[in-house]
């Protein structure tokens, strides 16, 4: 018995549409390892397409009141949270994420995202006008760049597919999203949900691959080009932008130091340490995977650790049990076992670094200790649930060992010493610094990373003003 996979579709206009060559790609679930849909492979036409839809409905949009664009966002997270479980279930089924912690962890914060920006909407605040040269007076207008060509990741579709979409719209613009070619099912789906919301064109949805992404960054319609990918895919979207000179928002990778001082709570640094290392399977740019502890109490900090990762449990979506489930695709599996292949000789797995299970993309909770500041694993991102630990002698080799990578998106302090967490959150190289804490985001702050971690905000007023431009006007008051 064959079983019918499901077709997913481009959204594009107002409608739903195949590819206008006809090409797909298969969807996996990668807690099966089997395919269970498929999903248009859009080329050119289809990018031109979603470009035209855009522009044409920009207009009508940009001259739309700020109480309407908060009206329409409230809409949508009102829809989204009224067909919540069809999201989680989209949303699992195409990254085999737990199904309980996606609809209590994630969903929620998606939903209030949505209604942030719908807020902020009405808020858009500039410099009073004035006289500041005789006989004239000057007023600042802050006006939506245009048609805004976004990507979203695989590792939280929807979320992601959120922060791209919902600052863009509530500013004025008009969006072509295209989801990762492992994980569209969730975002087409919000496109079923916001149809019936937003005029058509307003929000476009085009499914492919990197050559796809490449098309609608190259094109001459998008004013702005966001993405949440790897360094190297941001590289080539900043390099592709600059050839007719596209505004460029880059959320890229991380490997967030973790830094916890000797007068630390242990148990709790370790219980919350494992679980915003693990969750999602170490599948975050904010992860906390690189953990750097005091000498006087490595030894002990590593074995409740140790002891922390054989407790965490991985496994399939409906599983309750589950922390987190597969990793996205064999690749990222194949990724993630190569970095524990590679170690080094002086490095030591203290816990998992093996595959579990025979079906899906499972890998096991992992710490490795003895590591050194120049050691591959340090260096570069893993992308999964590996938590690397290494000593230090003094704030000042924290501070070296912390900065000396060059991703720069989050980061923690742990420690009761209120004025060292001051001076370690003033020095750390990081746009975000938590203390006594990890991964926590609200929609009311920025965030956004430094060097290697790319540019632009996301989140807060901050993400919202990256989606508009500013402009001068000047009257005279004589004429």
């Amino acid at each position: 018995m064959t079983t019918e996979l499901r077709r997913l579709r481009n959204y594009i206009g107002g409608e739903f549409k195949d590819a206008a060559d006809g090409r797909t790609t298969e969807v996996v679930n990668p807690a099966t390892g089997e395919v269970y849909a498929t999903a248009p492979l859009s080329g050119q036409a289809d990018v031109d397409a979603a470009m035209a839809a855009a522009a044409a409905a920009f207009p009508g949009w940009r001259d739309t009141t700020p109480s309407e664009r908060q009206k329409a966002l409230l809409k949508i997270a009102d829809a989204f949270e009224a067909r919540a479980d069809e999201l989680v279930a989209a949303e699992s089924e195409n990254t085999g994420k737990p199904l309980g912690l996606t609809a209590s962890e994630e969903l929620p914060p998606m939903v209030d995202q949505i209604r942030f920006f719908a807020g902020a909407a009405r808020l858009l605040e500039g410099r009073s006008a004035g006289e500041y040269m005789d006989g004239m007076t000057s007023i600042i207008r802050r006006e939506p760049v245009g048609v805004c060509a976004q990507v979203a990741p695989w590792n939280y579709p929807m979320m992601m597919a959120v922060w791209k979409f919902a600052p863009a719209i509530a500013a004025g613009n008009t969006v072509v999203l295209k989801p990762s070619d492992t994980t569209p099912a969730s975002t087409v789906l919000m496109a079923e949900i916001i149809d019936s919301i937003l005029p058509k064109g307003v929000f476009n949805v085009v499914c492919g691959d990197r050559e796809t992404g490449k098309a609608m960054v190259e094109h001459s319609t998008p004013a702005m080009a966001s993405i949440t990918g790897s360094v190297r895919a941001g590289m080539q979207v900043a390099e592709s932008a600059s050839k007719d000179v596209k505004r460029v928002h880059l959320e890229l990778g991380g490997k967030a130091p973790v830094v916890v001082f000797e007068d630390a709570d242990i148990a709790k640094a370790v219980e919350d340490i494992a679980v915003a290392g693990y969750f999602n399977a170490g599948q975050d740019c904010t992860a906390a995977t690189r953990v750097l502890v005091h000498q006087s109490i490595h030894d002990e900090f590593v074995a409740a650790l140790a002891k922390a990762a054989a407790d965490t449990k991985t496994g399939q979506p409906d599983d309750e049990d589950v922390l987190y489930g597969p990793l996205n695709n064999p690749n990222q599996l194949k990724q993630v076992a190569g970095f524990i292949e590679r170690l080094p000789a002086h490095a030591k797995v203290e816990a998992g670094g093996h595959q579990v299970g025979e079906k899906g993309y499972f890998y096991a909770p992992t710490v490795v200790s003895g590591l050194k500041q120049d050691d591959e694993i340090i260096q570069n991102e893993v992308f999964g649930p590996v938590i690397t630990v290494q000593s230090f002698a003094d704030e000042a080799q924290a501070l070296e060992y912390a900065n000396g990578v060059e991703y720069a998106l989050a980061s923690s302090v742990w420690t009761k010493d209120h004025a060292r967490a001051m001076r370690m959150s003033k020095h750390l190289d990081f746009g975000c610094v938590w203390i006594n804490t990890h991964i926590p985001l609200v929609a009311e702050m920025p965030h956004g990373g430094f060097k290697k971690s790319g540019y632009g905000k996301d989140l807060s007023a901050y993400g919202f003003e990256d989606y508009t431009r500013i402009k001068h006007v000047m009257t005279s008051l004589n004429a």
